[in-house]
């Protein structure tokens, strides 16, 4: 029988790269199941590992759980709220806690296991709760601590029952890896025999049965998701099933349909649509970022529908480059909150799924199992490495408010009380952000003072993590001072849209000049409505390095090459000032809305 580990979803952000990181890291089946999933279900497993939750381990609406998992004799880890769940239903007690912990942890070592072997006496772990134990089970012992959690690992291992509070699936926790592999191959006995190859073979069989004889229209954005799908559908479908489109909704950076249109001109049945015209019509005074999102989607596919009755298919299918963060964030599973919906994630794209009128090739794959796709798959380096961009473009880069004034005094008073070194200010705006795995939508904190990226980084967590109402921090580039800011009202225009494809393409430029296009991976630059100095409106640099996006650090890049960047932006007209965003992912998420 195939070896297997089974993954419990309780509705974590990261459960399903847990699932993912068992198959492609250590090279075991993994397969996701409910928490009341039966007893028979997990037949055959080797391991089980309980997820994370946006639930309280003590909300009357937490997800049910089957507390048979913990006596089927069948070794358990249990991750974040998973550790909760093993603590509470063995014996133990959690509670809230007043200090809630969200980033970097340094994890003291307590007592040698063979779950943390291979791990030195301190090791730096990823963590993102607001609950804590209190009590553990008679039977388990503490394997280690962080100093604000002192059951960061505990175990019973006579039964082989594990609790980390930390997330050693997120690439943050420097040896998650090794922790997981201990799980899976020394506590579970694995062998791990499983391969990318395997993946590629069932993926082009599943495709087959799915879409059979239909014909099948892909949306290609030009980004490495759609193209590793243009090229598994092309490996499975006969030339004059797939049907290929571009569509410029006016959100593309600066030139960039142009540059999609010649990048994929060797495709047969490739069409690029302007659609600009459309999608700023329906975004019209429109400055609510779940609102934008679904207008968004909702034109993508009025847009492709009118494709697809001028091709007159009549039996059809439509493609989508959806990976899995993309369901995830937008709440695509029964017990995940939703932090954003991504355009590919609207209503109508439900009931299409729901209709088996939707294909989606990559949609169980993060970023970096779709960049290893794709080079398996023979992509050129260009396309593969291309950097993230969202489905919705600029339309959620670029900030839209009606310029309603707020008092922030308490919030103020707040950050100076945290006693730093630093001068504090609130951002007049709200951004999406994360925390334990629920959308938060709160304003960014304004740091300013000395350029120290390790000092800035430390009153950047504890900001995020010690003052309630404040998802992320932003520091004032050196050089500058704020007199004054005042929100406007903004909406989505192409003069703004102009603005901020300019801004981007010198981001852009100068990166690349700099030679860290492939050490970042993502680096969004934000237009705010916020007027600064009576000069014009903010903009917020956001590079962040990450494999997987569902967690990222902010790229403290050389102060060189923010510095060209920052004075290129000044000189744009209607820039009032250049921030940096300086928050990690949880709990401020890559993208601001």
């Amino acid at each position: 029988m195939e070896e297997k580990i089974v993954v419990i979803d309780n509705g974590g952000q990261y459960c399903h790269l847990i699932a993912t990181k068992v198959r492609t890291k250590h090279n075991v089946y993994s397969e996701i199941l409910p928490p009341n999933c039966s007893v028979d279900d997990v037949q055959g497993a080797k391991g089980i590992i309980l997820s994370g939750s946006p639930f309280s381990i003590y909300n009357e609406n937490k997800p049910d759980f089957n507390e048979k998992l913990f006596s089927l004799g069948i070794p358990v880890l249990g991750i974040c709220y998973g550790n909760y769940l093993v603590a509470s239903t063995l014996g133990g007690k959690v509670v809230a806690s007043e200090k809630k912990e969200y980033g970097l942890a340094k994890l003291l070592k307590k007592k040698d296991s063979v779950l943390l072997e291979g791990c030195g006496k301190e090791e730096i772990v990823w963590m993102s709760h607001g609950d804590k134990i209190v009590a553990i089970p008679k039977t388990f012992e503490i394997l280690g601590s962080t100093e604000n959690c002192e059951f960061a690992a505990i175990a019973d291992e006579k039964k082989k029952i594990f609790g980390v509070q930390f997330h050693p699936e997120v690439v943050d926790t420097k040896k998650g890896d090794i922790i997981l592999g201990n799980f899976v191959h020394k506590i579970c006995g694995c062998v791990g025999e499983w391969k990318i190859s395997d993946y590629i073979a069932q993926k082009q069989i599943e495709l087959k049965n799915e879409i059979g004889k239909k014909k099948v229209l892909l949306l290609v954005s030009g980004g490495v998701d759609s193209t590793v799908c243009a090229s598994l559908l092309s490996k499975v479908l006969a030339r004059e099933q797939l049907f290929c489109l571009h569509i410029d909704n006016g959100l593309m950076r600066k030139n960039e349909s142009a540059e999609v249109k010649e990048m994929l001109k060797e495709i047969k049945n490739f069409k690029v649509v302007d659609a600009s015209k459309m999608f700023l019509d329906r975004l019209k005074e429109k400055y609510e970022p779940e609102e934008k999102r679904k207008i968004i989607g909702q034109t993508f596919i009025d847009v492709a529908n009118k494709e697809i009755e001028n091709l007159g298919l009549d039996d059809w299918l439509l493609a989508q480059g959806t990976i899995y963060p993309d369901t995830i964030e937008s709440g695509g599973t029964k017990h995940a909150d939703v932090i954003k919906t991504h355009h590919n994630r609207v209503d109508i794209i439900k009931k299409m799924i729901e209709d088996k009128k939707i294909v989606e090739p990559v949609k169980d794959l993060y970023k970096e199992e779709v960049r290893d796709l794709g080079t398996a798959l023979g992509l050129f380096e260009n396309f593969v490495w291309r950097h993230p961009f969202p489905g919705p473009g600029l339309g959620v880069r670029a900030l839209c408010s009606v310029g309603k004034k707020e008092e922030f005094s308490v919030l103020k008073e707040k950050l100076n009380s945290l006693g730093l070194k630093y001068d504090f200010d609130v951002l007049p705006c709200r951004s999406v952000g994360v925390k334990g795995d629920e959308r938060s939508y709160e304003h960014p904190a304004i740091i300013s003072g000395v350029w120290d990226w390790k000092e800035l980084e430390k009153a950047s967590t504890r900001v995020v993590n010690e003052v309630r109402g404040i998802n992320r921090a932003i520091y004032l580039l050196p050089g500058q001072s704020i007199n004054s800011m005042e929100p406007i009202k903004a909406y989505l225009t192409k003069e703004r849209l102009d603005l901020l494809r300019e801004a981007d393409a010198i981001v852009m430029g100068e990166i690349e000049k700099a030679g860290l296009m492939r050490k970042i991976w993502q680096f969004p630059t934000v237009l705010v409505p916020v007027n600064v100095n009576g000069k014009g409106e903010a903009l917020i640099l956001r590079p962040v390095f990450s494999t997987i996006a569902m967690t990222a650090k902010f790229a403290d890049l050389p102060l060189e090459v923010v510095e060209s960047i920052k004075k290129k932006l000044l000189a744009i007209k209607g820039v009032g000032a250049v921030f940096y965003d300086i928050t990690h992912k949880p709990p401020g998420t890559i993208e601001w809305e």
